[in-house]
């Protein structure tokens, strides 16, 4: 390949892997959570320069390939002759499909000699690892049922070996073999809820959302399963004491717009109509319908006290700094965003198809009335407020108020997915738990505005054909304390946001 090709290679494949990890001599040296990059093919070579906090390492690319959602290349480094590998997964687990099968096997194994030493009393009747597409299930979950003469219980546990991000999701898939076993369970006895396992340390989140659920719904258990020591310890549901959020003072963003007043008309100079975002007093965000290209922070000389303004542009986890040696290709990056981020564009490019919630999101703050006429046209509309202590959650948070001064929190999603419910009610939650400190207006949001001590209403977002068909099941098992409503909107939603259906929760609602 020539260093032109592989510079292409790199970049198209780079793009689109937020959440890769970079596995040099068999570890993990860089995680794109908190490391960046650039790509560079000067002087007839393609390197390839990764940093973070802890490392800065720039490599040589000789040759790549693509596999499986993993790219493999040779490089060498700096100084030395012998090339080695390197290889970026877009998945962060990376273990064979034999390795994570076995595990899955030894966990079912001890989860059965758990089950009937804590629960004797009951008898296991199904224990299943299998894959089950059609009704959502993978293998990643064990899930099971036991009985005790008419009573039963659904239960669904997760190995140590398996990532955080699927411990959290565990509950989305509890839910619905609780409500499988009870269908299939009908004529034979009652399954009055549901047993969780998860890892030691990993119920916390889980746990949140369990709160938010309906008590009179299903019997709701969770425990920390140790596997080293074959035991099992019950959560308690009820203390949940201080959830895993914070609230940042609200930026002012005209301070920040005359602070990088050079910036934004250099920027602006390619393309007029970008949105600026102030991400902070010192940092401004540039952006095409929610696809952000460039950034404009203040950085200080080595040495001194001085903070001078600088840009930076890249998508995703690639960076560089703004120069007159690399200006073209800047105006080379704005255009080709300019030319394909529109309704209009070419739906095959990856500029295009980056990043649709950020492109969803840019649309909804423009204008939230058409999903709620609860909704005024000046309210104050906030996004990503409050911010997780816990990674990037993939969805997009936002947060607004009705006329009568009642927060709305808006869950909005491009595509499918199974979780939608869940961590709607996970934002909810965290939003409801700040406000009733009376910590909003405290940090400078909705100026001037008396809100309502009632509780959040909830808003959840996704065109109406990608909707999960899950979604409908979960919903019915949320607390009828949660005022919730699910909103399909138009496929063509990049043309304009039109809701298609709505559902809405009520009160007196029941699981039967």
């Amino acid at each position: 390949m020539t260093p032109e090709s592989l510079v292409r290679t790199l970049e198209e494949f780079l793009a689109s892997a937020r959440d890769a990890q970079v596995i040099e001599d068999g570890a993990v040296v860089f995680d794109f959570a908190d490391a960046k990059y650039s790509v560079s093919g000067e002087h007839n070579k393609c390197l390839l320069h990764f940093w973070s906090a802890e490392r800065n390492v720039v490599r040589r690319v000789l040759d790549a390939q693509i596999k499986n959602d993993v790219l493999r290349f040779l490089v060498q480094r700096l100084g030395q002759n012998k090339p080695t590998k390197i290889e970026i997964c877009r998945q962060r687990d990376g273990r064979t499909a034999s390795a994570k099968h076995q595990h899955r096997l030894t966990y079912a194994r001890t989860l059965k000699i758990i089950i009937g030493r804590h629960f004797s009393e009951y008898t296991i009747t199904d224990l299943r690892t299998s894959m089950d597409l059609e009704r959502s299930f993978g293998p990643i979950y064990t899930r099971g049922l036991i009985k005790r003469g008419q009573s039963a219980f659904a239960l669904i546990g997760i190995n140590h070996e398996e990532s955080q991000a699927s411990v959290d999701a565990i509950l989305s898939f509890a839910i619905l073999w609780l409500d499988l076993c009870r269908h299939v369970q009908a004529a034979r006895c009652v399954v009055e809820g549901v047993k969780i396992f998860v890892p030691p340390g990993g119920s916390s989140l889980v746990r949140e959302r369990m709160a938010c659920l309906s008590q009179a719904a299903a019997k709701w258990e969770l425990y920390e399963l140790n596997q080293r020591e074959h035991s099992a310890v019950r959560v308690d549901l009820a203390d949940r004491g201080n959830l895993a959020t914070r609230l940042v003072q609200f930026t002012q963003p005209q301070a920040a717009y005359e602070r990088f007043s050079s910036a934004v008309a250099c920027i602006r100079e390619l393309m007029p109509e970008c949105e600026v975002v102030a991400l902070s007093p010192a940092e401004l965000g540039f952006r095409r319908f929610g696809l952000e290209f460039a950034r404009a922070r203040l950085e200080y000389e080595y040495g001194s006290l001085r903070a001078t303004a600088q840009i930076v542009f890249g998508l995703g986890a690639a960076e560089q700094k703004l120069t007159e040696k690399n200006r073209s290709e800047f105006a080379r990056l704005v255009q080709s965003i300019g030319e394909v981020r529109h309704p209009e564009g070419p739906r095959d490019h990856i500029l295009w198809r980056m990043h649709p919630e950020r492109w969803l999101e840019s649309l909804v703050v423009r204008n939230l009335h058409p999903l709620d006429q609860q909704l005024a046209a000046g309210s104050p509309v906030y996004s990503q407020v409050p911010a997780f202590s816990a990674s990037d959650r993939a969805m997009i948070d936002v947060l607004t108020c009705t006329r009568q001064g009642r927060l709305l929190v808006a869950e909005l999603k491009a595509d499918e997915d199974i979780h939608l419910p869940l961590q709607g009610l996970d934002y909810w939650a965290r939003v409801c738990w700040h406000h009733q400190r009376g910590e909003f207006q405290k940090f400078g949001y909705f100026p001037g505005i008396e809100l309502s001590p009632e509780p959040p209403l909830l808003l959840l977002v996704a065109p109406a054909l990608h909707v999960h068909p899950a979604t409908d099941t979960i919903l019915r098992y949320v607390s009828p304390a949660i005022p919730w409503t699910l909103v399909g909107i138009d496929e063509h939603w990049r043309e304009a946001i039109k809701p298609v259906f709505r559902k809405r929760s009520t009160p007196a609602a029941r699981v039967a």
